[in-house]
This record gives structure tokens, C-alpha cells and sequence, in this order.
């Protein structure tokens, strides 16, 4: 009896092969979802982008060989750039602002903040159209000031593009700005004060060093946002100035090209994951979570 109890635990004790790794079970219906919304996707359209309409890196060779598409990819480039810049010096002051002040008016600005976000982008993109326009109120306000002669053209050019998607990304970089810098201890300032630093040293050697992870992960996802952003540059754009995400739309619907579009997804889709991989080896997992 007792021999057979020793068995028993000696059998309980011993290690179970298991399939997956330990604590991976909950994620695993997540993983499937991942998997099949969007591995299974991906993989779809890059292999169509090499076999149709012929086997072969045709398609790649046609978009990265034309003047024509170079110019498409110059525009997305410049234009992504140019909105994170301008968010980011925009943003960078109203996040300080907002980690400074009375608890009550921060929470006025982020119910601001929020809803901006929540409304309907088509709508907001709209707005733009009718502010801007040569007739909009931005253009008659200058005129009245005294600053300009004629209506600027501020629609159907790169110029309408980038303000109106400044507009719509500056919220997803104020939040992470925002939770870095409500992080730094204010004694740290107090204490570089004190020792007689100046405002202006206080700022480039302690804040921006410190709040360098939350701007960084706010640039990058804004840059990678406004690469594959379709409606603003669609409306406020015009055929002359199309970005990448228009390219790849006229390819599917227009010209039923899926090849083509495959081709541009992915090569859009690269260069995103190479964004992404040099800056968490820039800046590693941990700091970019803000810890």
C-alpha cells in the first residue's frame, strides 16, 4: 500500500509536457484572432503581390521604378514627417500645461481633448473643408487683419492636407506626453533651480531628456498613423497631391490592380515594422511604456 501511494506522488510530481508554454493559455484566443484578422490577411496580399497579374517581383519593380509613385511615396513620407513634427511641438507645450495645472480645468481640457476624438473624422475633415476654402472663414479673418491681399489656397494641396491631419493626430500625442511628464518628480526641477539653472537649461537637460520615451512612442504613432491615413488626404488633397493609402485604394477599386496594391501595402507595411524595430532599439520596451 505504501509502495503504490509512493508511486502515486511520484507520478503527481512529475512533469507534464505541455503543448504550450506556461501562462500562454489565456492569450491563446487572442492569438487566433491576431492570426486570422491579420496574419492570414497579410500573407494573402503578399502573395498576390508576386503572383499576379505574372509570378515575380514585377509589381515591386514598376512601383519603386516610376517617377510617378516615387513622387506618391515622397508626398506620404513628407507629409507624415511634417505632421509629427508640427504635433510635436504643438503637443509637447499642452501636455506640460495640462500636467501643471488645477486638477479641475485639466479635466475641462481633456473632456476637450475626448471629444475631439470622438467625433466622427469624416465630419471633422469636412469642417476643415469649409474653413479653409477660399471663402472660409480662415482666409476672410487673415484678409480682414490686414495680413493678405487674396484668398490663400489652403485645399487641394499638401498645405489643407497638413493642417487638417495635425488637427486630427495631435490628441495621440498629447496623452503619452501627458502620462510621461505627470510622472517626473517636480523636485528634480525644483533641485536644478535652486542649484542655478535657468528655465531654458531646466528644459533641455532635464524635462525633454526625461519626457524623450513618451515623445518618442507619441511621434511614432502618429508618424505610422498619418503614413496609412486615407480620408484627410483624400478630401483635403486632391488627385495632384495623393498619398500612399489613395494609391493603394485606386489600385484595388479603380483598377481592380490587386498586385499593385499588394505590393504597395506591403512596402508600406515594411517600412512601418522598420520604424517600429529602430525604436525599441532606441529606446527598449520599458521606456517607451513609460517606467
Amino acid at each position: 500500500m505504501t509502495h503504490a501511494s509512493n508511486e502515486a506522488a511520484l507520478a503527481l510530481r512529475r512533469p507534464t509536457h505541455r503543448w504550450l508554454p506556461a501562462g500562454l493559455g489565456p492569450a491563446v484566443p487572442a492569438l487566433l484572432l491576431l492570426a486570422l484578422f491579420f496574419v492570414v490577411p497579410v500573407v494573402s496580399l503578399l502573395l498576390r503581390s508576386v503572383t499576379e497579374p505574372a509570378p515575380g517581383l514585377g509589381n515591386y519593380a514598376q512601383l519603386l521604378g516610376s517617377s510617378t509613385y516615387l513622387r506618391v511615396f515622397l508626398n506620404t513620407f513628407l507629409v507624415s514627417g511634417l505632421v509629427t513634427l508640427i504635433s510635436l511641438l504643438v503637443g509637447f507645450p499642452v501636455a506640460w500645461t495640462l500636467a501643471i495645472m488645477p486638477a479641475h480645468w485639466a479635466r475641462i481640457v481633456f473632456a476637450i481633448l475626448l471629444l475631439s476624438m470622438w467625433t466622427n473624422l469624416l465630419a471633422r475633415t469636412y469642417a476643415w473643408m469649409v474653413l479653409l476654402q477660399r471663402t472660409g472663414i480662415v482666409n476672410k479673418t487673415l484678409m480682414n487683419l490686414g495680413l493678405i491681399d487674396a484668398p490663400l489656397t489652403l485645399v487641394n494641396n499638401l498645405v489643407g492636407v497638413t493642417i487638417g491631419m495635425v488637427y486630427i493626430m495631435l490628441p495621440f500625442i498629447i496623452l503619452p506626453l501627458y502620462g510621461v511628464i505627470r510622472r517626473i518628480d517636480p523636485s528634480i526641477l525644483q533641485a536644478a533651480a535652486l542649484c542655478g539653472a535657468t528655465r531654458w537649461q531646466c528644459l533641455r537637460g532635464i524635462l525633454l531628456p526625461l519626457a524623450a520615451p513618451g515623445m518618442a512612442a507619441g511621434a511614432l504613432m502618429v508618424f505610422v498613423m498619418s503614413l496609412g491615413y486615407f480620408v484627410t488626404p483624400a478630401l483635403l488633397g486632391g488627385t495632384s497631391n495623393m498619398m500612399l493609402a489613395e494609391l493603394i485604394a485606386q489600385f484595388v477599386q479603380s483598377l481592380v490592380n490587386w498586385g499593385m496594391g499588394g505590393a504597395a501595402a506591403f512596402v508600406l507595411l515594411v517600412a512601418t515594422l522598420a520604424l517600429y524595430a529602430m525604436q525599441l532599439k532606441l529606446f527598449g520596451t520599458s521606456e517607451m511604456a513609460g517606467r
